[in-house]
C-alpha cells in the first residue's frame, strides 16, 4: 500500500489486528511501527522474523523514502530529519494515537529523533544495535581493521567513500560483511533475505559517503526529552554499533532499560531471534 503525504509516496504493509476479541468486549492491542535499518535497504528483512510480534501488537511495516517501495525523488532530501517527518506523518495519515516504536540501527536513530521531537506520539519506544552520535563511524572502522579480513576492510571503506554505484555492488558488501553482521551466519539464508530486498545505492551514500548526513548526527541534545517507556537492545559483537553506543543512550534517556544480548552481533533478529522477540512483546504488550 502507497501512502500519499508530504512532497512523496511512502510504502507500507500491515499485520495483525488493531481490536481483538476479549470475552464480551473487543480490546484495542498496540500498534507498533517497524523502522528499518540502512539506509539503503527496505522493510523486508524484518519478514518474517518479526511477524510472529503480531501476536501481541499490530505491526506497521514501512520503507524510507527514496528505498524500498517507496517513491524516489531528490536524493538530498533522503535524511534522517526527512524520515522522521515521514514517519509522524505515515501515523497521522493511519489516524493511529501513541505507537510502539521500534526502530533497528539506522532506523533507531529515526525512532530516538522522533521520540525526542514528538513525545506524545510515542507510548514505547524499542531502539535495537544503535548509535545516537557519529562517533561509532570511528569506532567501527577501529573494530573493521581488528576483526576484518583484507575483503571485509575494503567493503568497508567502500562503505565510507560512498562509492556504491548499484545494486551489484550492495550485494557484494553485504555478501563480504556478512559475518560481521551476524555470529550465526547462514550463506544461503542471507542470499534469500537479499534477495527479497530493495537496495538503494543512493539513500547508503547520502548517509555515509563524505559530507554525508550520518557523518554529523548528534541525537544526544535532545535525548532528555524523551517521555516514552524506553528499552535498549544491544549485541555484544556489534561491530558497527558497538555496546558501548547503547550503554552511552542508556545514561541519556532517563529511566531506560539496557539489555545487551550476549550472543549477538548487529543481527540479533538473526542470531538470538526467540529472545528478541520476546523482550520486545514483554515490553510493548506486558
Amino acid at each position: 500500500m502507497l501512502a500519499t503525504i508530504r512532497d512523496t509516496a511512502i510504502w507500507f504493509d500491515i499485520d495483525g489486528a488493531g481490536l481483538v476479541p476479549e470475552g464480551g468486549a473487543m480490546r484495542e492491542r498496540p500498534t507498533g511501527f517497524l523502522i528499518h535499518g540502512g539506509p539503503g535497504s527496505d522493510h523486508s528483512g524484518f519478514k518474517p522474523s518479526m511477524s510472529p510480534l503480531a501476536q501481541h501488537m499490530q505491526l506497521v511495516y514501512f520503507d524510507h523514502r527514496g528505498q524500498g517501495r517507496s517513491a524516489r525523488g531528490d536524493p538530498a532530501r533522503y535524511t534522517l530529519d526527512e524520515n522522521v517527518e515521514d514517519m509522524e506523518a505515515l501515523r497521522r495519515h493511519l489516524g493511529l494515537g501513541p505507537i510502539a516504536s521500534i526502530g533497528t540501527s539506522y532506523g533507531g536513530m529515526v525512532a530516538m529523533a522522533h521520540a525526542a521531537r514528538y513525545p506524545e506520539a510515542v507510548s514505547h519506544l524499542v531502539l535495537i544495535v544503535t548509535a545516537a552520535h557519529a562517533g561509532f563511524h570511528d569506532r567501527a572502522r577501529q573494530i573493521l581493521r581488528e576483526r576484518g579480513n583484507p575483503e571485509q576492510i575494503a567493503a568497508g571503506e567502500m562503505l565510507w567513500a560512498g562509492g556504491f554505484r548499484g545494486e551489484a555492488d550492495l550485494e557484494r558488501y553485504y555478501e563480504a560483511m556478512g559475518p560481521l553482521y551476524s555470529r550465526r551466519w547462514d550463506t544461503a539464508a542471507a542470499a534469500a533475505t537479499r534477495g527479497r530486498a530493495i537496495h538503494s545505492p543512493d539513500a547508503i551514500n547520502q548517509a555515509f559517503g563524505p559530507g554525508g548526513f550520518l557523518r554529523k548526527l548528534d541525537l544526544r541534545p535532545e535525548l532528555a526529552r524523551i517521555t516514552a517507556p524506553t528499552l535498549i537492545l544491544a549485541g555484544r559483537h556489534d561491530w558497527i554499533c558497538p555496546p558501548e553506543f547503547s550503554e552511552e543512550i542508556h545514561r541519556l534517556i532517563p529511566g531506560s532499560t539496557l539489555r545487551i544480548f550476549e550472543d549477538s552481533s548487529h543481527s540479533i533478529r538473526v542470531d538470538e531471534p526467540e529472545a528478541l522477540r520476546a523482550a520486545i512483546a514483554g515490553f510493548v504488550a506486558g
